[in-house]
């Protein structure tokens, strides 16, 4: 099992708060000998630092994605294997619009 702590910042280094996190664990150790007792998913928000904690989720793949209002949406696998760790994430302003006519 590992602790993840992910901090959300944007592209000028600010914290963003209230931005909806999705972490999920997609590979690793069996899910099958974990049992059915271990969460494997979680979906929670970011506080004033930018920060969102995650208490225990399986080591292995987890992909993490973050959707917060005025941000392009952020989706990423990330392979830990350590009992805990921080990730960073920055999040882009939105791409500018294009038409086709």
């Amino acid at each position: 099992m590992t602790k993840i702590n992910i901090v959300v910042k944007s592209q000028g280094g600010r914290p963003v708060d209230r931005a909806s996190v999705v972490v999920r664990f997609v590979q690793g150790h069996s899910v099958i000998k974990l049992g059915k007792a271990v969460r494997t998913t979680y979906e929670l928000r970011t506080n004033q630092d930018g920060e969102a904690k995650i208490p225990s989720i399986p080591q292995g793949k987890i992909l993490v994605q973050v959707i917060a209002k005025g941000y392009q949406t952020f989706g990423q696998t990330f392979e830990v294997n350590e009992e805990e760790r921080t990730l960073e994430v920055m999040l882009n302003p939105p791409q500018q619009q294009y038409s086709a006519h």
